[in-house]
C-alpha cells in the first residue's frame, strides 16, 4: 500500500469516527431539547392546575444598562411589569449623559408604583464594566434574592414566577433560564439567531446533563447568601464571562446551580455580517477561555459537514450516503424541536441552515488564533482563564 492510500485511509476513518461522534451528539442533544419541552410543558400544567404552589421570596431585579439598543425600553418595562408580591427594580448607569439615563427615567415614570432605584456612576472600578456597575448598585438591593439580566432580554408577566418555582430548595444557590433569539429584521441578524436556538441552547441542556457549574447571562437569579460566600460582585471583576463564573463560584460552595424553565426573550440585533462576526467571535473565545475542554468539542455540534466530506473522500457511497442522510434528518429535527421546546419567536429558517453552520464552523476554527475580542466599542484581551488583560 503506497503512502496516497495509507493518507487517503487515514482521512477516511477520521472522517468516519468524526461523524459518528457528532452523529451521537445530535442524538443526544435532540433527546435534550425534547426533554426540556416536556418538562416545560407539564410544569406549565401543573401551575396552572393548581398543582405547584412556589414560595414567593422578595426579589431585586438588578438591570446594569450602558447606551441606546434597540428595544431598551420596551425591554426595561417587561422587568417592571411583572404579576409577582414583592419586588423592586434597581436599574444602573454609568453616567448621567450615558443615552440610557433618560430611558431609565421614562421607565421609572412609567410605572410609579414599583419600588425602582436609579444608580448613577458609583465608586467602584472592574475590568468588566458591567461588573463594575453591578458593584455600585448591590448597596440598593433591598431583597434576599437578586436577579441578574442582560439589558437586550424581555420577559413576560409571570417571569419572577417562573424563578420562584424554581427556586424550591435550601441547597439552591442560583438559577439561570435559557433564552430564545428575537432577532431584528435583518439576514445577519436572524443567522444570530439560528446560532442560539439550534446549536448553543441543545449544547447547553447537553451540557447541564451533568452538574450545572455555569449561569447564562440572560439571567442570574443568586441567593444573597450565596453572593457573599463567593465574595460578591468583586469576585467576578475581572472575567469577560462574569456569568460563567458565578455558576463556576457558587457550585465551589456546594450549592446548586439549576436551570429553570422559563425561557427569556434575548434581543439580536446584526446590524451587518461584520457585526455578527465580531460579536460570535467574542462569544466563541470567550467561551474558550471558561470552558476550554468543552469549547474543544463544540464542532461536534455541527453532524453534516464531516458526513460529507467522508461521502465525498471515502468512496463508501453507500455508508456515505446512510451518514449524510442521518446527520442531515438530526439537524433538521433539532431545529423544529428546538422551536417547539423554546416557543420560538423566529421566522422558520431552516433553509438557512447550511450556511449557518458552515459560518460557525469558521467561528469555531478562527477562535483559536487569538485572543482578542471587541465589546461594547472596547478592543480587549483575555488570558487563558478568561481574565480580561489589564489595560486593553
Amino acid at each position: 500500500m503506497t503512502s496516497v492510500h495509507i493518507a487517503h485511509a487515514v482521512i477516511s476513518y477520521a472522517l468516519l469516527a468524526i461523524s459518528l461522534a457528532a452523529i451521537a451528539y445530535s442524538i443526544v442533544a435532540l433527546a435534550c431539547v425534547l426533554a426540556f419541552g416536556r418538562r416545560r410543558a407539564a410544569i406549565a400544567r401543573d401551575i396552572a392546575a393548581g398543582g405547584i404552589r412556589p414560595a414567593m421570596p422578595a426579589m431585586t431585579i438588578l438591570k446594569p444598562v450602558s447606551g441606546d439598543e434597540p428595544d431598551l425600553f420596551d425591554n426595561l418595562c417587561s422587568f417592571c411589569d411583572q404579576d409577582y408580591p414583592q419586588f423592586q427594580v434597581v436599574f444602573g448607569v454609568p453616567g448621567a449623559s450615558d443615552p440610557a439615563a433618560p430611558i431609565v427615567e421614562d421607565v421609572a415614570l412609567r410605572f410609579p408604583h414599583v419600588p425602582i432605584v436609579s444608580v448613577v456612576g458609583g465608586a467602584a472600578r472592574a475590568a468588566n464594566r458591567k461588573v463594575a456597575q453591578l458593584q455600585n448598585m448591590i448597596g440598593q438591593a433591598a431583597h434576599d434574592v437578586l436577579v441578574v439580566a442582560d439589558s437586550d432580554t424581555r420577559v413576560d408577566r409571570d417571569y419572577l414566577r417562573g424563578l420562584a418555582q424554581a427556586f424550591d430548595g435550601a441547597e439552591i444557590g442560583a438559577v439561570t433560564c435559557l433564552y430564545r433569539a428575537a432577532p431584528q429584521p435583518t439576514f445577519a441578524s436572524l443567522l444570530g439567531g439560528l446560532a442560539i436556538d439550534d446549536q448553543y441552547i441543545p449544547a447547553v441542556l447537553v451540557a447541564a446533563l451533568g452538574t450545572v457549574r455555569f449561569c447564562l447571562g440572560a439571567t442570574m437569579a443568586v441567593t444573597r447568601r450565596a453572593l457573599d460566600a463567593i465574595g460578591g460582585f468583586a469576585a467576578l471583576a475581572d472575567y469577560l464571562a462574569d456569568d460563567q463564573m458565578l455558576g463556576e463560584l457558587v457550585h465551589r460552595q456546594g450549592l446548586r446551580v439549576v436551570i429553570g424553565t422559563y425561557v427569556v426573550d434575548h434581543g439580536v440585533d446584526e446590524r451587518d455580517f461584520a457585526a455578527l462576526w465580531s460579536h460570535e467571535l467574542r462569544w466563541a473565545r470567550t467561551n474558550r477561555a471558561a470552558r476550554p475542554a468543552g469549547y474543544a468539542g463544540y464542532f461536534l455540534t455541527y453532524a453534516w459537514p464531516p458526513a460529507l466530506a467522508f461521502l465525498l473522500v471515502s468512496g463508501m457511497p453507500l455508508a456515505g450516503g446512510v451518514l449524510l442522510g442521518a446527520a442531515l434528518a438530526l439537524r433538521i429535527a433539532i431545529h423544529y424541536a428546538s422551536r417547539w421546546s423554546l416557543a420560538s419567536r423566529m421566522p422558520d429558517g431552516v433553509w438557512l441552515f447550511p450556511l449557518r453552520d458552515l459560518l460557525g464552523l469558521a467561528v469555531w476554527a478562527c477562535c483559536f488564533f487569538g485572543r482578542s475580542v471587541r465589546w461594547r466599542d472596547r478592543d480587549l484581551r483575555i488570558d487563558s482563564q478568561g481574565r480580561i488583560v489589564a489595560g486593553s
